[in-house]
């Protein structure tokens, strides 16, 4: 990641139509979700699918929740990622091994109410390529993320990690705002450019891309 340029994902991509909306508006990354819980989840047909069409456009992001080797092995066949995004309750030791095994960057996911929460993040530095702060999610909650909701955005003004993403509640509305409150050079979208739950909107997607690198 540079400094000079916004970073942007969209997660949760589960159509070509949507991919191809992506690539067109010119995002940086594709985050597909491998999680049956979340009602972003593809299967592996899907993803081998998806991974063709993304061909060397867009960064492919697996998006995997406290995931064995196996799975997560099945998931490295099928899509060929470029990184591998850690949305679970991994330690990290865990993302170390993760990243040693399979050989790609790593973005890992901390959940954030607090600002102890981002200072707990510092545990990952060194570990993970790259860390993203996302709303934390509730302790009963089915999923840890694309919920739609921000946290307090001024926990992370000068925040030191080095290379760091800002998830959580954003849409074309406000990552503007987000973006300049946090200092947040690359940011990460899912529910908020969706027309319902777990169903991209081709608009939405430009929106927030475009609205991202105004910022």
């Amino acid at each position: 990641m540079t400094q000079r340029d916004a970073i942007v994902k969209i997660c949760g991509l589960s159509s070509p139509e949507t991919l191809a909306a992506a690539i067109e508006a010119g995002a940086d990354m594709a985050g597909f979700v491998f999680f049956e819980k979340s009602p972003r989840h593809i299967d592996l047909e899907s993803a081998r699918t998806l991974g063709l069409l993304a061909q060397q456009q867009i960064s492919k992001v697996a998006l995997t929740v406290d995931a064995d080797d196996a799975t997560l092995q099945d998931i490295v066949s099928a899509l060929a990622p470029d990184y591998l995004q850690l949305h679970g309750k991994e330690m990290p030791a865990r993302v170390a091994e993760v990243k040693a095994r399979f050989g790609l960057p790593v973005i890992k996911a901390v959940g954030v109410a607090t600002a102890g929460d981002v200072e707990a993040a510092r545990f990952y530095e060194g570990v993970a390529d790259v860390i993203l702060f996302d709303a934390k999610p509730a302790p009963n909650a089915a999923v840890p993320g694309g919920a739609g909701v921000a946290f307090d955005w001024n926990l992370l003004r000068g925040v030191a990690a080095k290379d760091w993403m800002l998830s959580g509640g954003l849409d074309p509305e406000n990552v503007a705002a987000a973006m300049r409150i946090t200092g947040a050079h690359a940011v990460d979208v899912s529910s908020g450019v969706e027309r319902e739950r777990g169903v991209k909107d081709v608009a939405k997607i430009a929106a927030f891309v475009a609205a991202a690198r105004l910022s």
